[in-house]
């Protein structure tokens, strides 16, 4: 994907332009953090903050979950089908995590920044690291670390889902994901909801306001200076 190629028609800050002509290029947000630190949580609320943002919807190897709805939560595919996408580079970035297989599919990227949208991805640090191969500066990483490992086990424990083998194996993958916080633009600490959500805001508002993402600033300095 050649984000520079699908950005001059992006809405600008409030996802109309302003009336200063201004466009923007689009934002791709990612989320990051240990499982049960409460990146999910945030995610919702931000999208439901936020009606520019829309959400990347993974493609995974796993099976579908009760309550779960196919094309909404995951594109669910078998292993070959999704072999076959990795082939035939549908993907942005994908990982392989606990057994299963997860990607990003190229045209929905595509697809959603065309329609005006930022994207919101929630991906761990390889998949955050690819995008950033791909795109770049459009590519905004934020990782948000539980307020302590034990407070993550006690998170964890408490969804009772998962079996005591599961757990021992998300806190290990936590303290390798937690190693890589240092690949991230911004890190937050997620201690009270509440508040961190409304430090995610905060970055994803400034970040759309940024100097280099204004692609019609230049024609309204020519303006302003004649």
């Amino acid at each position: 994907m050649d984000p520079a190629a699908q950005t001059d028609s992006h809405p600008g800050p409030d996802g109309h332009g302003d009336a200063h002509g201004f466009r923007r290029r689009g934002v791709l947000f990612v989320l990051s953090s240990p499982s049960g630190a409460g990146k999910s949580t945030i995610a919702r609320k931000l999208l439901a903050a936020e009606p520019e943002l829309g959400m990347s919807v993974s493609v995974t190897t796993r099976p579908i979950r009760p309550g779960e709805v196919d094309g909404k939560d995951y594109h669910f595919v078998d292993l070959e089908e999704f072999r076959r996408m990795v082939a035939e580079d549908e993907f942005l970035e994908w990982a392989h995590v606990f057994g299963h297989r997860y990607g990003t599919p190229r045209a929905q990227i595509e697809t959603m920044l065309a329609a005006g949208k930022d994207v919101l991805f929630d991906i761990d640090w390889q998949g955050a690291q690819q995008l950033f191969q791909i795109a770049g500066g459009d590519v905004v990483r934020v990782f948000i670390f539980p307020p302590s490992m034990d407070e993550l086990r006690r998170r964890l424990s408490g969804r009772a889902t998962d079996s005591a083998e599961v757990i021992e194996a998300r806190m290990a993958r936590a303290a390798n994901e937690v190693s890589h916080w240092d690949g991230y633009d911004y890190v937050l600490v997620n201690d009270d909801v509440e508040s961190c959500f409304e430090g995610v805001r905060t970055i994803l508002c400034a970040e759309r306001l940024k100097r280099s993402r204004q692609t019609g600033l230049i024609g309204f300095i020519r303006r302003l200076t004649r």
